[in-house]
């Protein structure tokens, strides 16, 4: 019995962890980041997988930005343990005093090298020029290849390139490319979950073409979803809501028109046109007659003013 309500305890603490969260800034950040590596090369995935600061140019590597990035480093390292501790202590169901975050943290100039330090460099230098592919090229972007998000290149605080984006083998021998890559499950798996719970606004639930308006969510997220760029931004969730509201808005507009032009069919067939469109020719003529009222009554108002 003993061993059983334990079993029940774990299972339920889980679920609450599970649970506890909808959608967040840092897991998204984190499956995007995922994502993209699968177009890139990479010299030592175990210390140039993740980066500690965004630069756009090799200068601006100083001392300030390197005391600065030791110190983030040791902040992600400080939260990864904490996370875990907290992790495992809901998972026990102990009570007591629970893992406290100060107690992770510490000095990165202290427990770190210059040399661990990963800068992501946003570059378009290893992307292949493409003359002609834009008429009037207005960005850097244009006169490259047409590539699925911002180029990047990860290089060492000695400016030496330690990982690529689109790129396909090792950085010799290798070839730029952009359809070797793929979306995490997680990530796709956060498009279903954002797409569902904004369906279920009160503004959208009601309408029957509803399940359309996900399935056009889905189809733009996935198109869009590494175009997030993290130079610019840390809040990837309003970008991506903000797409989903569009697609949600683009469907309705067009159920909308292609109402109309059913009513319109209907009503020169002699047929009675949608309930909407009765409700709002009823609307329509109500407001026709409040105004022919109010406009009697200014005329009798000004004839009574003369006599």
């Amino acid at each position: 019995m003993t061993f059983w309500r334990s079993e029940c305890i774990i299972v339920v603490n889980l679920w609450s962890i599970l649970m506890a969260n909808y959608l967040n800034n840092k897991d998204l950040l984190k499956e995007i980041h995922k994502s993209k590596f699968t177009y890139c090369w990479v010299n030592n995935k175990e210390k140039h997988y993740f980066y500690d600061a965004i630069i756009f140019d090799k200068d601006e590597i100083t001392e300030e930005l390197i005391e600065t990035s030791l110190q983030i480093r040791a902040d992600r390292t400080a939260v990864q343990a904490f996370d875990k501790a907290m992790f495992d202590f809901q998972l026990s169901g102990k009570k007591g005093d629970k893992p406290k975050l100060n107690s992770f943290k510490y000095d990165g100039t202290l427990k770190h090298k210059e040399t661990e330090l990963v800068f992501r460099l946003m570059s378009f230098d290893h992307i292949p020029l493409e003359p002609g592919r834009k008429n009037k090229p207005k960005t850097q972007a244009d006169h490259h290849a047409k590539v699925n998000f911002p180029p990047f290149k990860h290089v060492s605080a000695k400016g030496r390139e330690i990982a690529r984006s689109h790129w396909k083998g090792d950085r010799k021998t290798g070839t730029f490319s952009v359809d070797h890559g793929y979306l995490t499950d997680h990530l796709a798996k956060m498009f279903i979950k954002l797409c569902d719970r904004y369906s279920t606004r009160a503004n959208w639930r009601g309408y029957t073409y509803v399940d359309e308006m996900r399935s056009q969510a889905l189809l733009q997220l996935s198109q869009i979803a590494l175009q997030f760029d993290e130079s610019k931004s840390q809040n990837p969730f309003a970008y991506y809501t903000a797409a989903v509201t569009n697609s949600f808005t683009r469907i309705l507009n067009i159920e909308k028109r292609n109402q109309n032009i059913r009513d319109d069919m209907l009503e020169k067939a002699g047929h009675n046109p949608s309930y909407t469109r009765q409700m709002k020719h009823t609307i329509e003529a109500g407001e026709r007659s409040e105004a022919e009222y109010q406009e009697k009554q200014q005329l009798k108002k000004q004839i009574e003013e003369q006599y």
